[in-house]
C-alpha cells in the first residue's frame, strides 16, 4: 500500500529519531519532530496504521515504536532515489555546461590570437581546493558497496569499496548519516585526525569503512585530472624573426601541439594567490623550456564553486605588454560576467 504524505513524514521522523537515540519513539516526540502540526492523538492513530502495515514495531507494551526491516527499506529506497535524482541532474547540467564551455573557449582562444597576433592558449576550468558536497553509500552486492562522492563544481566520483560482510540497510543508513553530518562542506585540509578518530569510534565495527571512504574523498578532491587545453595562433610565431629560426619554431610548435609542458604552466598559474591573477614570465623565468626566448603572460579566470582556468599569451620579449595585460583583464571580466548570466 502506498503511504500518503502524512504517513511518510511520520515514518521518516520515527526512523531519524531512532537512528539518533537508539530508543523507541513515542507520539509526543514525533509531534515536536515534524512540521505537520498534528496532535499526539492523530499521530498515535497514524502510527497504529503504520504498525498494522508493517513499517514499524512496538517492542514492548506502552513503549514507543521502532522501524521494521520494511520501514528501513522504504526509508533507504526513498533516500537513495532522491540522491540519484540529484546526481543525475548534476550530471546533465555538467555535460550541458561542458559542451557550451568547450565551444566558448575554442572561440575565445582563436579571437585572442587574431587580436594580439601572438600564440594563445586557454585551459578548461578545473576544480581546486574542493569541498565535499555529499556522500552516498549504496550496496552493490554482498561484498561491495558503491561510494558516490560529489565535490564542489558538481564533480562526481564513483568508488567501489570492498567490505567483509553484507551491510544491512540500517547500517548503510547510519554510515551515510554519520559521514554526511561530519564531512559535508569541508575541504580535505579541514578533515583532521581528531575528527576521523571520533567518526571511527561512532562507526564501531565498521570503522574501516569510514577510513576507506575518507581515503576515497581525499583521492577525489586531490585527483590530478588531465587538463583540457585549447591553443591557437601558433603560426604567429613566424611573424617574429627572433623566434622564427627552424629549431626554435619547431620546439614551440611541438609544445603547443603536444601540450604536456603547457599543463605545468597552467598548474603553476593556478597556484598564484595574486589578487589580479596576472603573471608575466620573461625569458628564463618561464617554467616551459621551449619558451626561454619568449615572454609569456598568463591570467586566471574563475567561474565560481572553485572552478578556475588559465589564459596565456606567448610572444617575443618585445611584445606589447600593456595591450596584452589589458586584453587579459578584459577577458577575465567577460568570462566572469558570462558565468553570472548563465547562473541566473
Amino acid at each position: 500500500m502506498q503511504l500518503d504524505e502524512r504517513k511518510t513524514k511520520i515514518l521518516q521522523a520515527i526512523i531519524r529519531n531512532y537512528l539518533e537515540t537508539g530508543e523507541p519513539v513515542g507520539s509526543r516526540t514525533i509531534s515536536k519532530y515534524t512540521d505537520l502540526n498534528l496532535s499526539s492523538a492523530t499521530i498515535r492513530n497514524e502510527m497504529a496504521d503504520l504498525e498494522e502495515m508493517g513499517y514499524i514495531l512496538q517492542p514492548h507494551t506502552s513503549a514507543g515504536r521502532i522501524p521494521s526491516d520494511m520501514g528501513y527499506r522504504f526509508y533507504v529506497d526513498a533516500m537513495m532515489a532522491e540522491k540519484e535524482r540529484e546526481v543525475d541532474e548534476m550530471k546533465e547540467m555538467l555535460v550541458e555546461r561542458q559542451d557550451k564551455m568547450e565551444t566558448l573557449l575554442k572561440q575565445v582562444v582563436k579571437v585572442l590570437a587574431q587580436n594580439t597576433q601572438y600564440a594563445t592558449m586557454i585551459s578548461a576550468p578545473s576544480t581546486h581546493r574542493n569541498k565535499l558536497k555529499f556522500i552516498q553509500l549504496s550496496r552493490v552486492d554482498a561484498s561491495h558497496i558503491l561510494a558516490v562522492i560529489v565535490i564542489e563544481g558538481n564533480v562526481i566520483k564513483n568508488n567501489i569499496l570492498e567490505v567483509n560482510e553484507e551491510l544491512s540497510d540500517e547500517t548503510l543508513l547510519k554510515l551515510n548519516i554519520l559521514l554526511n553530518t561530519n564531512l559535508n562542506g569541508l575541504s580535505i585540509e579541514e578533515i583532521n585526525l581528531g575528527m576521523i578518530a571520533t567518526m571511527k569510534q561512532q562507526a564501531g565495527i565498521h570503522s574501516d569503512i569510514v577510513s576507506e571512504v575518507i581515503d576515497a574523498v581525499a583521492q577525489s578532491i586531490k585527483a590530478d585530472e588531465d587538463l583540457e587545453i585549447y591553443t591557437s595562433g601558433t603560426n604567429n610565431i613566424f611573424r617574429y624573426p627572433e623566434l622564427a629560426d627552424q629549431q626554435r619554431a619547431s620546439e614551440l610548435i611541438n609544445t603547443f601541439e603536444e601540450k604536456q609542458q603547457l599543463t605545468g604552466l597552467v598548474q603553476e598559474t593556478l597556484l598564484d594567490e595574486n589578487s589580479t591573477g596576472i603573471q608575466v614570465y620573461i625569458g628564463n623565468e618561464t617554467p616551459v623550456q621551449s619558451m626561454k626566448d619568449c615572454s609569456v603572460v598568463t591570467a586566471t579566470y574563475e567561474l565560481g564553486e572553485g572552478m578556475k582556468g588559465t589564459i596565456g599569451i606567448i610572444g617575443p620579449k618585445r611584445m606589447d605588454y600593456d595591450k596584452v595585460i589589458r586584453t587579459l583583464r578584459n577577458l577575465q571580466n567577460q568570462l566572469d560576467e558570462l558565468y553570472k548570466e548563465e547562473d541566473k
